[in-house]
């Protein structure tokens, strides 16, 4: 008889974010082992009526599939939710953890919730960053577990389409020709170091090099955001931090002003974040060190190495789990800006190197990070709680 689990997520499609991939991506693969039930937020109803219906909906799923052998959290905050879940069943329950689902500096969440979540049966960690964010807070060496992100290989099969370089000129008012191309993409929040790359690096680097960063960015504040900057500095940061705000964003916008050679392209469609990647000589993943907001592990940087283009990254956070130095990108270290000038102009001296270093960079790639490879770690861990 095929063993069953129940996945539980408020973090899926029709949403789209790398945490929603993920999931997504997870639960496809378990499929494959086990007779899978899903209880996953798809925005069809209010998410806080959603959350507050989750306990029903549990029970009656044990009730009605009393094979279930194993329960699965996609993240620390539905860990947080369904706490009630360790006096309700024995079953075992995981949790996967992404890094700031853990780091996150509030003292309540660090001193009351994080000791709870230690209580559930395992942790599976992102990247070996988050997994040692975990033990330092009490979690058991012999239940908390690494298994590093997936990436969708089929992003290496898509053409590239000469005719983005048209799309830049005409609706943006960018013209590449002969130009060498750095990308980024992400929302504008400190710890992605964007405004410190404007304004520490791109002022310093060759004229013919532009800066295309992708990613939301909104030229007005809301009026949640106003309401923010009323708050003392230290409850306003941390807010931004729990509700995903965009710390950087006036700074961001600020910078952008002032470089020559920079230019934010905003969202973009997925088909055109394919096709930027590809244009692109290099992509950058500047990120500081910001106290309680990490990186948890670096999806973005495998989507950019599959399209073919060599990363440069901060070896900071979960990164390092993400770009292997000298394999598919090169690590830097954070906020020294020489480091980044001088690996840039480097790269860039020698297009037929890079080429080659982008290549190997996409192999490596390829052969170490699938959604296959990930679904597997997850099956071997959940088959030892099952099977004990």
């Amino acid at each position: 008889m095929q063993k069953e689990v129940l996945c539980i997520t408020h973090k899926y499609p029709p949403f789209v974010g790398g945490m929603e991939t993920q999931s997504y991506e997870l639960i496809r693969g378990l499929s494959a082992f086990y007779s899978v039930h899903i209880l996953a937020y798809k925005g069809d109803e209010n998410k806080v009526w959603w959350f507050f219906r989750l306990p029903r909906r549990v029970r009656n799923m044990l009730r009605n599939y009393p094979n279930i052998q194993l329960i699965h959290l996609n993240d620390g905050s539905m860990g947080v939710a369904s706490l009630w879940l360790q006096r309700f069943t024995n079953i075992p329950v995981i949790v996967t953890y992404h890094g700031l689902d853990i780091t996150y500096p509030l003292t309540f969440f660090q001193k009351q919730l994080v000791p709870r979540l230690g209580k559930y049966s395992g942790a599976v960690c992102v990247s070996e960053f988050t997994r040692q964010e975990c033990l330092r807070r009490g979690f058991d060496t012999t239940t908390t577990f690494t298994v590093n992100n997936g990436v969708d290989h089929h992003l290496a099969d898509i053409p590239f389409d000469p005719t983005i370089v048209d799309k830049l000129q005409n609706d943006y008012g960018i013209d590449v020709c002969n130009k060498r191309v750095i990308v980024s993409t992400g929302r504008p929040v400190k710890r992605k170091g964007f405004s410190w790359f404007l304004k520490n690096v791109i002022p310093h680097l060759d004229n013919d090099i532009l800066f295309l960063m992708m990613g939301p960015l909104k030229k007005e504040q809301t009026v949640f955001e106003r309401f923010l900057k009323m708050l003392p500095g230290k409850i306003a940061y941390k807010l931004h931090l729990l509700l995903g705000f965009s710390t950087d964003r006036l700074e961001v916008i600020e910078q952008l002003k002032k470089q020559k050679n920079a230019y934010h392209l905003g969202k973009v469609s997925g088909e055109d974040l394919m096709q930027l990647l590809s244009l692109a000589d290099l992509f950058v993943m500047p990120n500081l060190s910001i106290p309680g907001d990490v990186e948890g592990f670096g999806l973005v940087a495998l989507e950019a190495s599959m399209r073919g283009t060599y990363v440069l990254a901060s070896a900071i956070d979960g990164i390092t789990d993400a770009v292997v130095d000298g394999k598919n990108g090169s690590l830097l270290p954070a906020g020294d800006a020489s480091a980044w000038i001088n690996k840039i102009h480097e790269l860039l001296s020698d297009e037929d190197a890079l080429q080659t270093l982008s290549e190997q960079g996409k192999e490596f790639t390829r052969q170490h990070f699938s959604w296959k490879i990930m679904t597997e770690g997850y099956v071997e861990i959940f088959n030892r709680f099952i099977d004990k």
